[in-house]
């Protein structure tokens, strides 16, 4: 991928909006819990980072997705991966379904100010019994004139605390699971809507995520984006957006979590020299260096196709399937070399080791990535083997 001097004044934006209004905050935000997605989503739509590949027409830059890419990098930066889960569900994962396929007005209401930052929005799919696997959600829309009555249950949800409206996957039809479903719109302020109570998360701790439950939620029609039936469909086409986003991003964080370790390595000292000149771990960091170097080029061979209009299904599943992984050797192999003060809570190889283990989870767990990149491959089973 080559970058233009717009690619590098875009990443020139977002270092100094990270390194002015999150990096500084991301200790109380870790400890609350909580960040305040308003007033911070706010300031990055001032500086149009929640539209960078929108359409103008709603206040958008109209670039092409390397732009946005290169948003979703530097966010890896920091230092609350919470935060920038969130920042990337508005971008990457609850709008771009929105973007393409919504009517005029809808994007009117909704899609211009989550650009803007005047609304939190959270892309609101996965189910207790339907996380990895979408085809299996219950949740259920059921026509009532001209509306929706929805019923069902969403469990991990990004910013639900905060948000104004949910992306909502739900079944619309009997039949087929892969043609029985459609995303809508539900503002979280309507009636029946129930946000539940923050979740005690492993990590990604600055981030609120919570249940929402749905009783008789009634939402007009007009609210379903695209066609009905298209939900699964659309949906998957977020899905690789969002695993191109948690690639790149991760890949910045190890960079950084390396660079801090070796320069904790000079300083510490064990058997009377630096811990850096045991070769065993200066070779250590020549290789993660490596492995994180040979991440970002499969992502950004990715994104160029993708930028060409390329099916990226394949390329996508990789980096996903390989950033997690990859992530987890280098927080593990990281926190080892700073011993003891490894363990402690707010340690930074200590607080990436907890987590990036979300990324082996969310926006399809390992299994299922490996099992796309099969199917593409050609190698699963023709059928199921007799019992």
């Amino acid at each position: 991928m080559r970058f233009t001097e717009e690619h590098q004044q875009l990443r020139r934006t977002v270092r100094e909006f990270v390194d002015k209004e999150i990096r500084p905050h991301t200790d109380r935000w870790e400890r609350d819990g909580i960040f305040p997605a308003h007033e911070l989503f706010k300031k990055a739509g001032n500086l149009g980072l929640l539209g960078v590949n929108k359409p103008e027409a709603y206040g958008g830059m109209g670039l092409d997705y390397s732009y946005q890419a290169i948003v979703s990098e530097e966010l890896g930066a920091a230092g609350s991966s919470g935060v920038a889960m969130a920042l990337g569900v508005q971008t990457d994962m609850a709008t771009p379904a929105l973007s393409r396929y919504g009517s005029e007005e809808l994007k009117q209401e909704f899609l211009t100010p989550a650009i803007a930052g005047d609304m939190v929005t959270s892309i609101a799919v996965s189910e207790v019994t339907g996380g990895s696997d979408v085809a299996a959600i219950k949740t259920t829309a059921k026509k009532d004139g001209d509306d929706y009555i929805i019923n069902g249950s969403k469990m991990w949800i990004t910013s639900a605390s905060q948000a104004d409206w949910l992306c909502l996957l739900a079944n619309t039809s009997e039949g087929k699971v892969h043609l029985n479903k459609s995303l809508i719109i539900v503002p979280t302020k309507t009636k029946g809507v129930t946000i539940g109570p923050k979740l005690d998360k492993l990590g990604a701790r600055a981030s609120d995520t919570c249940p929402v439950y749905l009783e008789d939620v009634r939402v007009p029609q007009s609210h379903r984006i695209g066609g009905e039936g298209m939900g699964f469909m659309m949906q998957m086409q977020q899905f690789q957006e969002e695993r191109l986003w948690g690639a790149i991003g991760c890949a910045r964080g190890m960079d950084l979590l390396i660079d801090a370790t070796i320069a904790y390595t000079k300083e510490r000292t064990a058997f009377g020299m630096p811990l850096i000149d045991n070769q065993v771990i200066h070779f250590r960091f020549a290789e993660l260096k490596t492995e994180v170097e040979c991440l970002r080029s499969l992502v950004w061979r990715a994104v160029e196709d993708y930028v060409h209009g390329a099916d990226v299904t394949m390329l996508a599943s990789m980096a996903k399937l390989k950033s997690g992984r990859l992530a987890r050797e280098v927080a593990d192999s990281c926190l080892q070399y700073w011993g003891g003060m490894g363990f402690m809570w707010d340690n930074v190889a200590s607080k990436a080791y907890r987590d990036v283990r979300l990324l082996s989870i969310g926006g399809g767990a390992d299994e299922v990535m490996l099992g796309i990149i099969c199917k593409l491959m050609g190698i699963l089973p023709s059928k199921k083997p007799k019992s």
